[in-house]
């Protein structure tokens, strides 16, 4: 979903209940990944520059090409099962560096969950 240039984008990190510091991509390649790239934060750490005139391009997923490049990202990370339902869920933006399935998140927040039925 995009609003405002912002892309909202649901993302399941765990099958059970584990902080969303510990969230990985399954692969480091293909849409999720390049989305991430793409329209996540600028990273925090600069590549190293060895001076090789080594082509920065990156070649992305083509439906990325349906998106404006400075649309930025807004991850709604969950953790859910299929007998507990939703576990955690949060908003933010996080980095992937090339090559790495793990999330560096430069900034999340818990969204509150109602209560399950029946409790109280």
């Amino acid at each position: 979903m995009v609003v405002t240039g912002q892309v909202l984008y649901p993302i399941r990190y765990a099958k059970r209940d584990v902080p969303v510091t510990a969230a990985r991509l399954r692969r480091a390649v293909g849409f999720r990944a390049d989305l991430i790239r793409r329209h996540g934060p600028e990273p925090m750490q600069a590549e190293l520059d060895l001076g090789l005139e080594e082509l920065q391009e990156h070649d992305y997923h083509n439906d990325l090409n349906q998106l404006d490049p400075n649309f930025s990202l807004v991850l709604l990370a969950y953790a859910c099962s299929m007998d507990r339902g939703v576990l955690r869920l949060e908003w933010g933006d996080a980095e992937l560096r090339r090559g790495d399935r793990h999330l560096l998140w430069h900034h999340h927040e818990a969204l509150e969950l109602p209560d399950a039925p029946g409790s109280a």
